[in-house]
Formats: C-alpha cells, sequence, structure tokens
C-alpha cells in the first residue's frame, strides 16, 4: 500500500468516524449514564467489536454477495432499521437519573447488555454498513497480498474509532453532573432517543 493511498485512507475515516452518528451516540449517552471508564470497558468494546464483524464480513466477499442479494440486503437493513427505532424508543422512555450504585460510582452489573447494544448498534448503524460494504473494498488492491492491506486498514479504523468514541464518552461524562440538573436529562434523553429512531428511518428508506 502507498502512503499515498494510506494518507487519504486516514483522512477519510477521521471525517467519518467523527461525524455524530449511532455509534458516537450511544458512546456519548453511555459516558452520561454510566462514565468513560465502564464505557470503554463495556460499551465500546461492544462497538469495535460490531465493526470488527461487519469489516470482515467485507474482506470476506459477503459484503458483495449482500448488495448482489435483493432479499438478504433487505432483510438486513429492515433488521437493524427496527434495532435502532426499539432502541430509540427505549432511550426516550428512560429515566431520568444516571445508573449510580449506592457509592455515587457507575454501576456496572450491566456490563454484558452494554456490551451486547454496542455490538447491536455497530452492526446496525446505516453508516458502518455503507463504510464496510462500499468504501472500505476500494482501498484493498486485489493484485497485492490482501492481508498486510486488511491488518493496515483495519488497525488504522480501529485507532481513529476508538479515539473518537473516547472523545464522545469522556465529553458526556463531563456534561453528567450538568444534565442533572432540572429537566435537562429528560431532554437529552429525548433528542438522543429521537437520533436513533431517525438513523433507524433512515437505514430503513435506504436505496442501493
Amino acid at each position: 500500500m502507498s502512503l499515498q493511498l494510506w494518507l487519504a485512507y486516514l483522512a477519510a475515516v477521521f471525517v467519518i468516524s467523527g461525524t455524530p452518528g449511532p455509534n458516537m451516540l450511544l458512546a456519548m449517552t453511555h459516558g452520561i449514564h454510566h462514565g468513560l471508564g465502564t464505557t470503554a470497558r463495556s460499551t465500546m468494546v461492544g462497538l469495535l467489536a460490531g465493526l470488527a464483524v461487519i469489516l470482515g464480513v467485507s474482506l470476506g466477499g459477503l459484503g458483495a454477495v449482500l448488495l448482489a442479494s435483493q432479499h438478504a440486503f433487505e432483510a438486513v437493513k429492515y433488521l437493524g432499521a427496527a434495532y435502532l427505532i426499539y432502541l430509540g424508543i427505549k432511550t426516550w422512555r428512560s429515566a431520568d437519573q444516571s445508573n449510580l450504585d449506592t457509592t455515587g460510582r457507575p454501576d456496572a452489573s450491566g456490563a454484558w447488555a452494554r456490551f451486547r447494544i454496542g455490538v447491536l448498534v455497530s452492526l446496525s448503524n446505516p453508516k458502518a454498513i455503507l463504510f464496510g460494504v462500499a468504501f472500505f473494498p476500494q482501498f484493498l488492491n486485489p493484485q497485492q497480498a490482501i492481508a498486510p492491506q486488511a491488518a493496515i486498514l483495519l488497525g488504522s479504523f480501529m485507532a481513529i474509532e476508538t479515539g473518537w468514541m473516547c472523545i464522545y464518552a469522556g465529553g458526556g461524562a463531563k456534561l453528567a453532573s450538568w444534565l442533572k440538573r432540572g429537566q435537562r436529562m429528560r431532554w437529552f434523553n429525548r433528542t438522543a432517543g429521537g437520533a436513533f429512531v431517525g438513523a433507524g428511518v433512515l437505514l430503513g428508506s435506504f436505496r442501493r
């Protein structure tokens, strides 16, 4: 892989990853409710695992099959859209208070649940799906060894994505005390829930 191509890839990934979407919204929301450390150990690991699955599918050639099969594409699209809408409604109706234990620290008892949510949000994220099946393969040169190229691209992507997630989750953690005043948390939950629903509608209306 040429240095010029890699730098172009880094620039594109930096912008795409940093753009607000379901993954970053979930990182920020969980940062607010559970703190940066807990979010990093559960939610962010799940988000990255989901992204790894999408990119692995793309590398395995299944992304091209998915795009070629109308029925498979529609099934994946509507399942993802339904989950994002469900998560949006649940977020809208969620409690206004952060999930804290009696010591005032983020409750880590739901780590597996947060990991699972992270995986499912990644797998249903329209931006991640489009990146994995349409954008990512364009940087692979089929005339050269795929494994080294994939390692460079995947490693770069995961590093940039992790950095942005930390920024969003850390920003959310810093906003937590401010949002607890008055009705701010309620309105934040409604805004975040509406954004998840919007992402689900966007995914459901997407046409190849």
